[in-house]
């Protein structure tokens, strides 16, 4: 199993170049084809239902939008060079519609994560909320600043849900690369039931390769715990199964999934 492709989004108003560097760093790894990609969409205005849309300024920020999307496209074909085999997607148009429609060509989204990943504007940012439980490929949000992937050391944030299980099979090339692998569980007191769940977990990794060891932690703050742990460790990546639920018409991110997506030190691979 491999990343034959591979998509990283680009958010519009950047910075960017750290993350087309993380981008193709991952690519030549795998020896993948990478899609670069970035979307905006024209901001309506604020009216009342009978007001007449300004059709000057409506243009004007198409305009905006598609010398911004000229000038990055310039940028990620600059940096790839013919270093690995890449193309470029873009369009005026809802940023988390477009690349989740985009995840059809890809194995691993890559992206970055804002200071604040639920809230923005959304004609300009993605929703990572939506783009993680909707696309139906992993996702990896690169390390603030990270201009190179590293798999050192990797934590597997373990529970036994489907989205755990799901994680840890998308992770498995990333994984087999991995120096030290740690499957971690937090849990208010340790049973025969989760001893035997981590135990299938190392089997199955051991089967495909990757030696791990496992630590269970008794807490009940799982997402503090997880965090903490982490740190210690020294983690640059942590996997993990994505939990949202329904708000209105958004998704939002389940406790432990916001906590880790909140701490930018270290790579996260989320699938749903």
């Amino acid at each position: 199993m491999t990343y034959r492709t591979i998509l990283v989004n680009l958010n519009i108003d950047g910075p960017v170049a750290p993350l087309i560097d993380f981008a193709i760093d991952l690519a030549t790894r795998f020896n993948a084809h990478l899609v670069g990609f970035s979307a905006a969409d024209i901001a309506l205005p604020i009216a009342a239902p009978e007001a007449m849309i300004d059709g000057e300024t409506m243009g004007h920020q198409r305009e905006e939008i598609e010398e911004r999307i000229k000038k990055m496209r310039h940028q990620f074909e600059s940096a790839a060079g013919t270093n690995v085999s890449r193309e470029w997607r873009d369009g005026v148009a809802n940023p988390t519609r477009l690349v989740i429609e985009m995840s059809r060509v890809a194995d691993l989204i890559v992206t970055g994560c804002e200071d604040d990943f639920t809230l923005g504007h959304s004609e300009r940012f993605i929703n990572l909320g939506n783009l993680i439980l909707q696309a139906g490929r992993p996702v990896l949000v690169a390390a603030k600043d990270a201009k190179r992937f590293f798999t050192n050391t990797a934590l597997i944030a373990w529970k036994d849900t489907r989205e755990a299980r799901r994680a840890v099979v998308d992770a498995l090339p990333l994984l087999c690369q991995a120096n030290e692998v740690v499957v971690v569980t937090v849990d208010k007191e340790t049973d025969i039931l989760a001893q035997e769940s981590m135990s299938d977990v190392l089997a199955f990794l051991r089967r495909h390769g990757v030696t791990a060891s496992s630590k269970i932690i008794e807490n009940k703050h799982e997402s503090e715990s997880l965090v903490r742990f982490a740190k210690q460790m020294g983690a640059e990546l942590v996997i993990s199964g994505a939990y949202g639920h329904s708000r209105v018409r958004e998704l939002i991110f389940g406790g432990v999934t916001r906590s880790l997506l909140a701490e930018d030190g270290f790579s996260r691979f989320l699938s749903s």
